[in-house]
């Protein structure tokens, strides 16, 4: 894939990230179960590889937070940051490694999202900490996993369908 067009698709990841939490945003409740920011994130590991996702993770929870203030910036989007970098990075490098079946495409999946989470837990003790906060394993559990479980099965059914869809018309690497 040129490096234009990875440009062009991280370009609209990130366009993305930035707009589809509009759709649930009204609802803070639902956004938080649903992970719209978390989409085409992952996607974007598929289509563009780990680096540039890396990338659009990194920059698309701090520039939603800059532009519209949310999430706030600290210590949300600061450890969203890191979390969707790690979900960009990690699917999109072992899915550039592996046959690119089905199976590859939920084994990708399934280990960024818990790379994502672990680095999101790991960076939100740092921040808790620097806040004079504690962060319970109870909290990481109930925020990582317990609350996201919509997120995570929308994750779960829609991401293996647009990259299966995206392989046939030759827009993954």
């Amino acid at each position: 894939m040129s490096n234009t067009k990875k440009l062009v698709i991280s370009a609209l990841m990130l366009s993305m990230a930035l707009v589809l939490p509009f759709f649930t945003g009204q609802i803070p409740e639902i956004g938080n179960m649903l992970l719209p920011m978390h989409l085409p994130v992952l996607l974007a590991g598929f289509m563009v590889g780990g680096p540039s996702a890396m990338t659009v993770g990194a920059i698309a929870p701090l520039l939603r937070s800059v532009i519209w203030g949310m999430p706030p910036m600290f210590p949300k989007a600061i450890g969203m940051a890191f979390e969707l970098a790690a979900y960009g990075f990690v699917s999109g490098i072992i899915y550039s490694k592996s046959k690119k079946d089905t199976k590859a495409i939920f084994i990708s999946l399934i280990v960024a999202m818990i790379a994502g989470r672990a680095v999101w837990g790991v960076v939100t003790l740092a921040l808790y900490g620097i806040m004079g906060n504690v962060f319970t394993i109870a909290l990481f559990f109930t925020e990582a996993f317990v609350n996201a479980i919509p997120g995570i099965i929308l994750q779960l059914v829609l991401i293996p369908l647009l990259v299966s869809a995206l392989k046939k018309t030759n827009t993954t690497p």
